[in-house]
């Protein structure tokens, strides 16, 4: 017997909740309140298509042309969304990570950036997943153990579900009904190859989602930045189902963006039932821009905190 194509499958438990991370990309492949779905899943032998779960590390998002320069070097990176002619999403999400530690409620699994011409810096990777009362937490942290600077770039992608059952363009109806709030002041303007090209306040626009409305024409595949942080540096998105169910995705003091996708036109094979909500420190093209874009001394580390959660009214 071969383990699943995704690896080893990490079963956590903590009260009502439980969830699934995979050993491919240390990928949450399931999260559950009470049995429901939290976001929407894959199979432990599926490709998760729509990143559905994944970390997106060294960069999330798209490096237009592939190509960046970076304190006096260019770097070259492969083009993998070919349509648009982008370097996308990094590299994490396609290795197997080692496990450090497993309890009944956590994980945490380590990966270190191969050595690639397009990435030749050497950080260590190590995603420490932990359910409790208040859901999934995840607290990513990236050691440069090189000699020079690394440039680092990261994000989480759920598929907030829906709680329905639809396929194909039925979505979109289902996705209508929900309601979506950001704490954003500013949106990102994109081009046809949904590359920024400019930032544009959210009022009076279909992307103000700062009062909580629902998403009825409101396709996207946007970023939102201009975040509004608590007293504790947290900025956190609310994602409202017309079943009663409240889910909230919350980033800590390094996330500056969140990416938002309805899956508005996707093939209907794989449109996920739901919609995606992506905390990120930086949003696309950072390696290129260098807006948001972290710098990680040699020997030092840069850490992100996530928090998915989940209430049924």
């Amino acid at each position: 017997m071969f383990p699943p194509r995704t690896g080893q499958q990490y079963h956590l438990v903590f009260g009502r909740y439980a969830a699934t991370v995979t050993e491919q990309g240390a990928a949450l492949r399931n999260l559950t309140l009470d049995g429901k779905n939290i976001i929407v899943p894959f199979e432990e032998d599926d490709i998760p298509n729509c990143c559905r779960g994944q970390l997106l590390i060294p960069f999330p998002n798209r490096i237009e042309d592939g190509e960046y320069e970076f304190e006096g070097a260019k770097y070259v990176l492969p083009i993998d969304e070919h349509e648009r002619h982008n370097a996308i999403h990094g590299y994490g999400y396609r290795a197997y990570w080692t496990r450090l530690a497993c309890t009944d409620n956590s994980v945490s699994l380590q990966w270190r950036a191969p050595a690639l011409e397009g990435y030749p810096f050497d950080v260590i990777v190590t995603a420490d997943y932990r359910l409790d009362e208040h859901g999934m937490a995840l607290t990513l942290s990236a050691l440069n153990n090189g000699s020079t600077d690394a440039p680092w770039a990261a994000a989480m992608h759920p598929w907030l579900a829906n709680g329905q059952h639809s396929t194909g363009d039925a979505i979109e109806h289902d996705n209508a009904a929900c309601r979506l709030r950001v704490p954003a002041d500013t949106h990102v303007i994109a081009d046809d190859r949904l590359l920024p090209r400019g930032t544009e306040p959210v009022d009076g626009t279909i992307y103000d989602l700062r009062d909580n409305p629902t998403l009825e024409e409101r396709p996207f595949d946007d970023a939102w930045t201009g975040l509004r942080h608590d007293a504790d540096g947290n900025a956190s998105a609310v994602f409202t189902r017309p079943d009663g169910m409240v889910i909230t995705v919350t980033g800590g003091p390094t996330i500056t963006s969140f990416q938002v996708c309805t899956g508005t036109g996707f093939p209907e094979a794989i449109r996920p039932q739901g919609v995606a909500v992506e905390p990120q420190t930086a949003y696309a093209n950072a390696f290129r821009s260098g807006k948001d874009l972290i710098v990680i001394k040699p020997g030092e580390t840069s850490v992100t905190s996530i928090r998915i959660s989940a209430e049924q009214r």
